[in-house]
């Protein structure tokens, strides 16, 4: 019964039942795109780190942190005394140039990093020609519409693309190391080293060893302890603002409930005296109320959820290096309890004030 009342109540204005449900989609959208930002952004930064093929990170005594960006502080030739210690296969120097968060351009010998690595596999093109070749991924590739043989700008100077390769390698833009070298005025420095033990199981006893002989100024990591401070968690505002984008969601959800159920209300003033004259309690009106906007906010939950694939593809379309962005689908029914909440919220007020009316005035307004 109540059902039925439901339904014929939003098929009665359709226009303002669509645009209640469309205005409630909006602010799961935003959580969903900005928790898929947050967490692809994480994910690609784990998936670059791991795709590198190290099992540990050695930065200079200026690194603050492992997701710090320092100058590069370690001379080049630390590479080679580190390649000589205890379980380590191989080491790789790199220096880091951040053009635009989180893009970086890593300086690197392309050869140890392939060896490193477990080998690039090039889409188009191939490695370094000459001092101002770059390579780049796939999705800086889309991102800029670029290919194998153009030339494009990066850090306010020309560079030819030597190649494109597939992502997950380090970082999304790799040039030679001696040329960011120079134009960093970084002459045989390096930002971090990179060791690859003979065996993964060592990391500990190397990382002990190392800060044996190199002393407690330099900062070591392990990657795995460098993915764990990827989190979202442990970037400064991120947490914050996701939970601001959350309050704004409840109330542009408690608000437009709350005001198209009042009116709603107020347009079917002698429908409801009518029901009442019936025999309807309160506790019956009320819930047709509630049922309305909790089925408003159903659907706007089921829209948001596809105008997320469109901001999905979207971003994917014009900046997938830039701003990576996955479908969190853990998060659904997360998005989905803070609508119902605002929505239910929002439509209590009008529900009341729909409970309390006296059916005799409500069969006599006009």
């Amino acid at each position: 019964m109540i059902f039925k009342l439901v339904l014929e109540n939003l098929r009665h204005k359709p226009m303002r039942s669509l645009l209640s449900v469309l205005l409630i989609a909006v602010p799961v959208t935003l959580i969903l795109t900005l928790v898929g930002l947050t967490q692809g952004m994480q994910q690609d930064s784990e998936r670059r780190t791991r795709g590198a093929g190290a099992d540990i990170m050695v930065r200079g005594t200026n690194a603050a942190s492992a997701l710090s960006f320092s100058g590069a502080a370690l001379p080049e030739k630390m590479a080679d005394f580190l390649a000589k210690q205890p379980h380590v296969q191989m080491a790789l120097g790199t220096i880091m140039h951040p053009i635009e968060l989180p893009l970086i351009v890593y300086g690197v010998d392309l050869q140890k990093l392939s060896q490193m690595s477990g080998g690039l596999v090039y889409l188009e093109g191939g490695p370094f020609q000459h001092p101002n070749d770059l390579v780049v991924d796939r999705y800086y590739a889309q991102q800029r519409h670029i290919h194998a043989g153009q030339t494009t700008t990066v850090m306010n100077r020309p560079w030819r693309v030597s190649g494109v390769i597939e992502g997950g390698k380090l970082g999304h833009i790799l040039v030679p190391l001696a040329t960011l070298q120079d134009l960093d005025s970084a002459t045989g420095k390096v930002s971090q080293v990179l060791l690859k033990l003979d065996n993964p199981a060592n990391t500990a006893a190397a990382i002990q060893a190392l800060r044996e002989r190199l002393g407690p100024e330099y900062p070591i990591w392990s990657m795995e302890d460098l993915v764990s401070q990827l989190s979202v968690n442990n970037i400064h505002g991120v947490k914050e603002f996701t939970i601001v984008i959350i309050v704004i969601g409840v109330v542009i959800g408690f608000a437009v409930v709350c005001l198209s159920m009042y009116m709603a209300v107020l347009q079917r003033t002698r429908e409801i005296g009518i029901l009442k004259s019936l025999g309807g309690s309160k506790a019956f009106i009320l819930g047709i109320i509630l049922s309305e906007a909790l089925l408003m906010g159903i659907g706007g939950t089921l829209l948001g959820i596809v105008l997320s694939y469109g901001a999905y593809w979207l971003i994917g379309a014009i900046v997938p290096a830039s701003i990576p962005m996955i479908i969190v689908h853990a998060w659904w029914p997360i998005a989905g309890v803070i609508t119902l909440f605002g929505a239910g919220l929002g439509a209590l007020y009008p529900g009341l004030s729909a409970a309390r009316q006296d059916p005799i005035e409500a069969l006599a307004y006009e």
